[in-house]
């Protein structure tokens, strides 16, 4: 049967579609915008229908409606990382939560230890050859795809098709619907004087030929903005946002100098604007990859030069970064930063930054603490730590003493705080 008869075939209401999940099975879903929205509206529609299903996934964008305490019997949400979506079940107790780095979710999912019954997900239009693009988030999805007695497609034109390994045949499809509707785009965070000084440390940092790999966030966006007068920049990053585009439309983000994957920008997921997913149509030089690809340390490691730019919430005097929970509350997850420190930290002329403002609401809270508060999710710890940058200066802390670190992370805390702490590493005989 030609490609085009099994589209034909399989194609069906987004109600039909979801008729396909089982009771007890767990649904896996794209990171952020790759998430299929006419389908997961369909689930909430019919979610009292089912009894315990699951949708597993990072980020979720959408509050949809199965995203309800009332019906968590029915359909409930396994988080890898929270985002606004679901927040505050999470801190709630009714969304529960799996701890991971983010390049392991796939091999987690090919070893059976994270369910994966049935795949949905955003998809390009059909090409001429019969294969769709799961462009704006190839992440752990494609191992899902593998693993998966059913795969549901919503195909969307506004979906580009990208390059890399990120395609699925239609012989590999059980069912597919059809929307139209606009891709979600995501703004630019608010970028302020804070922000923008501590990007100027990160940018005086990278040196023309560096490649990156870029968080998201209101730091990382305002170490971009001050790199455009730089040369020859390389990507190799988890997500590729308008940011990273912007660099590229400047002439300054050319790939020319990577020795890794020469020429070409790498990344598993998308989080941007229109223009953004236009930019990746087709676009020789980009490529999405899954995450086992794109974040694992050994393998981003063979980048020369690489710098890895991530924030956190709070760091201890030995280095401990908290970046996913306030304290005991958890807030986002693990995603990609500790896979990237350790990149970073492998690569030849590599440098790991973690950022964050010294303070935390209206500047009454420090950010640099003696110690994390309790129950906080340490996400990078300190043995990888390497920059930290405020917006008072830069602390490199690699292969330093723990005294070395304690002096010299009080010194880029903000001043109104810097006698409380050394009067608090003095009682712990760190100074």
């Amino acid at each position: 049967m030609s490609a085009k008869a099994l589209y034909q075939q399989k194609r069906m209401s987004a109600t039909d579609a979801v008729r396909v999940v089982r009771n007890g099975e767990t649904i896996i879903v794209p990171t952020a915008v790759g998430e299929p929205p006419v389908l997961l509206t369909a689930l909430s529609e019919r979610r009292r229908e089912f009894r315990d299903v699951k949708v597993s996934q990072i980020l979720a964008v959408r509050k949809y409606g199965y995203l309800d305490p009332e019906t968590i019997e029915h359909v409930r949400h396994e988080a890898y990382f929270f985002s606004g979506a679901s927040r505050a079940g999470g801190q709630e107790g009714w969304i529960d939560y799996i701890p991971a780095y983010f390049s392991e979710l796939p091999s987690l999912i090919k070893n059976d230890l994270i369910p994966a019954d049935v795949v949905f997900s955003l998809a390009s239009p059909m090409d001429e050859h019969g294969y769709f693009s799961l462009a704006l988030a190839a992440d752990y999805t494609m191992a899902a795809i593998e693993k998966a007695r059913a795969v549901v497609l919503e195909v969307n034109p506004n979906v580009p098709f990208a390059n890399g390994d990120c395609h699925i045949h239609i012989s590999q499809v059980t069912a597919l619907t059809e929307s139209e509707e606009p891709i979600l785009e995501v703004g630019l965070p608010k970028i302020g004087p804070v922000q923008e000084a501590i990007g100027k440390y990160v940018a005086d940092m990278i040196p023309d030929g560096a490649t990156l790999q870029i968080g998201y966030g209101g730091i990382p966006d305002a170490v971009v903005m001050q790199l455009t007068h730089k040369h020859d920049l390389g990507i190799h990053t988890e997500m590729v946002g308008d940011g990273i585009m912007t660099l590229v439309e400047a002439g300054v983000v050319t790939n020319r100098k990577k020795n890794y994957h020469h020429g070409k920008m790498l990344a598993t997921f998308a989080l941007g604007s229109k223009k953004l997913y236009q930019f990746m149509h087709r676009n020789p030089a980009l490529e999405m990859h899954p995450v086992d690809f794109t974040n694992d340390p050994y393998l981003a490691g063979q980048n020369d030069n690489l710098h890895a730019i991530n924030a956190t919430m709070q760091i201890d005097f030995m280095g401990q970064c908290g970046s996913e929970s306030l304290g005991f509350a958890p807030y986002s997850g693990t995603g990609g930063q500790s896979d990237f420190v350790r990149a970073a930290n492998r690569s030849n002329g590599g440098k790991a930054f973690i950022v964050l403002p010294s303070t935390a609401k209206n500047d009454t809270i420090s950010r640099i603490v003696p110690t994390l508060s309790p129950g906080t999710h340490v996400s990078t710890g300190k043995n990888d730590i390497n920059y930290v940058v405020t917006e008072f200066g830069v602390a490199q802390l690699r292969g330093k003493t723990a005294k070395q670190r304690c002096e010299s992370l009080i010194a880029i805390a903000h001043p109104d705080f810097r006698g409380e702490l050394r009067e608090m590493a003095k009682k712990m005989k760190l100074l």
